[in-house]
């Protein structure tokens, strides 16, 4: 007899976020992921105890798979430019994974998971949107209680437009809605006096025109 495989946590994750990617996060349960895995209920319940459990790991694992692609699209990159282009890595994801955009983005965990996972963080207050301020900040010497408010209203203005992606039947072309994410940035930092120079400025156009 062949040795059987060991069912990991990381098998278990794997195969519950195709089914999240796939269908929603209602098509997440016990017997679809022990079918894509082909294994019995018993490994999943074992590695987890509880579907909330499993839909809690879930999250942060999905999260983190969506920011390594936001990552590497970013890294290396200006300050501005790399703001921008989050915006159209952020509508480009909605667009491309609209289940797990929602799953992430959008639902209330409570409902979705089973109970609070955020402890208090919303897009109003999100880590990386202080990270953008002050790295913003630096680079073009503007103070950041000037910048605070604006790059807060184009990660709202960007959230909404990217919800609205999440969609097929609000879906803009999904360059039409990069470029209004990016035409209301440029317009609140040229506010503050801060204008992306014309080879940055190219750049991020041209990964709009690549979406």
């Amino acid at each position: 007899m062949g040795r059987k495989t060991k069912i990991t946590r990381e098998m278990i994750l794997d195969a519950a976020y195709e089914l999240l990617d796939e269908s929603g996060i209602g098509a997440v349960a016990i017997k679809p992921i022990a079918a894509k895995l082909g294994c019995s209920t018993q490994p999943i319940s074992w590695q987890f105890g509880s579907m909330t459990e499993l839909k809690k790991e879930l999250f942060f694992y999905a999260a983190g798979k969506m920011g390594a692609i936001m990552s590497s699209s970013m890294e290396g990159k200006e300050a501005v430019e790399a703001f921008f282009i989050s915006g159209v890595v952020y509508i480009s994801l909605a667009c491309e994974h609209p289940h797990i955009f929602r799953f992430l983005c959008v639902d209330d965990p409570t409902e979705s998971v089973g109970e609070e996972v955020l402890e208090g963080a919303s897009i109003f207050n999100m880590q990386f949107d202080m990270e953008a301020v002050g790295l913003i900040a630096k680079e073009y010497k503007v103070p950041e209680e000037k910048l605070s408010p604006l790059v807060r209203d184009v990660v709202i203005y960007t959230h909404g437009l990217a919800a609205m992606m999440m969609y097929d039947s609000f879906r803009l072309p999904r360059e039409t809605a990069c470029m209004m994410m990016y035409e209301l940035g440029e317009r609140m930092l040229e506010s503050v006096g801060i204008e992306l120079p014309e080879e940055r400025k190219k750049a991020v156009l041209e990964n709009i025109n690549r979406c």
